[in-house]
């Protein structure tokens, strides 16, 4: 059942495991896993069904995963993941906890340096800029704006300036799941 802010501002100090997301991981052998067959896991998804109705479940082996990570490069573990006919579960867990989570990304661009944010879906630009530093909460002026989303469908950056699909934003905006931003913040108060 979704919270409202409200509900989690008065149940969050409580720390009521019940009122948390809840996603059962189900370590199973290498073996099974890969065959994507187990005795136990039609029952565990039944007892999921009838008592946590519509939490996820996602079948995991973590004795697979140990030996993907042994490997020097992704390419040689994707090329592993191909040969036994079994993808990692990892992309599709950390997909689900951020989801059940309500939790959402945005970007920063520099020269040198791209950086992932995360961030409750919902936020604000000021929130945004908070999770960066404080002080550009507190001084926010303004955020220039595009999703990866459209940058994907141009190419660069000088595309999506070209184009006209940077947008100015103020204290208002929602900040959405993919969005680079570059933040406008005044001086902080020393």
């Amino acid at each position: 059942m979704p919270h409202n802010k409200r509900r989690v501002e008065v149940i969050n100090p409580l720390f009521l495991l019940t009122a948390k997301p809840v996603v059962y991981l189900v370590n199973l052998s290498e073996r099974d896993y890969v065959r994507k067959k187990n005795k136990h896991l039609p029952k565990i998804a039944e007892w999921i069904k009838e008592n946590a109705a519509g939490d996820p479940i996602i079948p995991i082996s973590v004795a697979y995963e140990e030996r993907l990570s042994r490997f020097e490069t992704e390419e040689e573990s994707l090329e592993e993941q191909k040969k036994v006919g079994a993808d990692s579960a990892l992309p599709k867990l950390v997909i689900q906890m951020r989801k059940s989570l309500d939790l959402g990304s945005f970007f920063t661009t520099g020269t040198d340096e791209v950086r992932q944010w995360t961030l409750r879906n919902g936020t604000k630009a000021p929130g945004a800029a908070g999770v960066i530093h404080t002080d550009f909460e507190k001084t926010f002026i303004q955020a220039l704006v595009y999703n990866f989303s459209v940058l994907k469908e141009l190419g660069d950056e000088s595309e999506v300036k070209a184009k006209g699909k940077v947008m100015t934003k103020g204290k208002d905006y929602v900040v959405e799941d993919g969005d680079i931003l570059l933040i406008k913040a005044g001086a902080a108060k020393a």
